[in-house]
């Protein structure tokens, strides 16, 4: 999983800078503006992490919403009638749709359950339905082909990994909550969690780019985690001659690293102790002190 999204990280951010200056320029005003100031040193300087990147794509995304629900860029705001029916709360939700979202849920899970076990090129389709309890043909109701539905477990995993960041102590140190990112990453594969994608898969890298969700979490992960490195760095705590980019993409290897499985495999260490060796060899090295 980990070295496609690697891979992804560099092209995904010009993406979203080239969307951010599209945005911009359909735009009259000042805060777009603003937003045009911040964007044009990241191409050239910060088009690593793209921590101010994201930032910004996120107040422009508010104006991208406007034009999709059928706004023009001279009347961004929607009329009365739709202020009022967005403060009337969501609409009910009815039963068949609990369900549909129910068994959509299962698919998911199951499909990242397999993914995990077997990787994607072994995983198929009718193995998923089979996990589930439903015939091919309703699997392909909720997801049209096998590159989607590994692209909705990878946003399954992601919103975890999300939920698992906003759950860290606030006061903590920087190098503290890397280690406990890195230690948790470790935890979901040797339980077999952690979704496995190839990294040379056209089809599926183009499925993944165009999942508004996947890029999202996956931006939102990268700049965070992005911070606590520079953090980290600035306080000489990580080496500072290193791209915060490299150091990012090693912390990012320790969710497929087969280290984990075979030290299990020699039966001399418990889990917890596995993960700790690894951890311990990620951040302290193997160069005697």
């Amino acid at each position: 999983m980990q070295s496609l999204v690697q891979e992804m990280l560099q092209e995904l951010t010009h993406a979203r800078y080239m969307q951010a200056r599209l945005v911009c320029k359909s735009i009259i005003g000042r805060k777009c503006y603003d937003c045009m100031v911040m964007v044009w040193p990241i191409q050239s300087e910060k088009i690593g992490l793209g921590r101010v990147l994201s930032k910004h794509i996120g107040r422009c995304l508010e104006y991208v919403n406007v034009f999709n629900s059928g706004f023009t860029v001279s009347n961004p705001k929607p009329p009365s009638a739709k202020i009022s029916a967005l403060k009337a709360g969501p609409a009910k939700v009815s039963f068949k749709v609990q369900m549909l979202q129910a068994r959509e849920d299962a698919i998911v899970q199951a499909a990242n359950r397999l993914l995990a076990e077997k990787g994607f090129d072994l995983m198929t389709v009718d193995q998923v339905a089979a996990e589930v309890g439903i015939a091919k043909a309703s699997l392909y109701k909720h997801f049209p082909s096998k590159e989607d539905l590994a692209a909705a477990a990878m946003v399954r995993m992601l919103g975890r990994a999300r939920t698992f960041l906003a759950s860290l102590p606030a006061d903590g140190s920087a190098v503290d909550q890397l280690k406990a990112v890195v230690r948790w990453m470790m935890h979901i594969q040797l339980v077999g969690e952690m979704p496995s994608l190839p990294s040379q898969n056209s089809v599926l890298r183009a499925a993944l780019m165009r999942n508004k969700a996947y890029i999202d979490g996956l931006m939102e992960v990268s700049d965070q985690i992005g911070g606590w490195i520079e953090e980290a760095q600035a306080q000489g705590v990580l080496n500072r001659q290193l791209p915060a980019i490299a150091v990012l993409y090693t912390l990012y290897a320790r969710a497929c690293d087969p280290v984990l499985e075979f030290l299990r495999m020699g039966g001399q260490h418990s889990d917890e102790q596995i993960v700790e060796l690894v951890l311990s060899t990620c951040f302290d090295g193997i160069k005697s002190r």
